[in-house]
C-alpha cells in the first residue's frame, strides 16, 4: 500500500469516527473508524522508514591510479623501436 492509500484511510477512519451518526446492527463504527486511522497511520510509518532507506545514495567508486611508479621513456617500451 503506498503512502496515497494510508492517508485514505486515515481519512475514511476519521470520517466514520468524527463525521458519522449512523447505527449499524452489531457493527459500532467510531471502533472501525479507530481502527482505520490506526492502520493508515502505521502505513505511514512503515512507509516513510522504507522511503528513507531507499534514498541513501551511495557514491560511485572512483578508480585508483597509481602514479608512484616513475616512468622511464627508453624509446622501446612505447612502441617505437621494435
Amino acid at each position: 500500500m503506498g503512502l496515497g492509500g494510508c492517508i485514505i484511510l486515515i481519512a475514511a477512519g476519521a470520517i466514520l469516527t468524527f463525521a458519522t451518526d449512523w447505527d449499524m446492527r452489531g457493527v459500532n463504527l467510531n471502533l472501525v473508524g479507530v481502527i482505520f486511522m490506526i492502520v493508515g497511520l502505521i502505513g505511514v510509518a512503515t512507509f516513510s522508514s522504507i522511503a528513507r532507506r531507499r534514498r541513501v545514495v551511495v557514491p560511485p567508486t572512483t578508480p585508483v591510479i597509481d602514479d608512484t611508479r616513475p616512468r622511464s621513456r627508453d624509446g622501446y617500451s612505447d612502441g617505437y623501436g621494435v
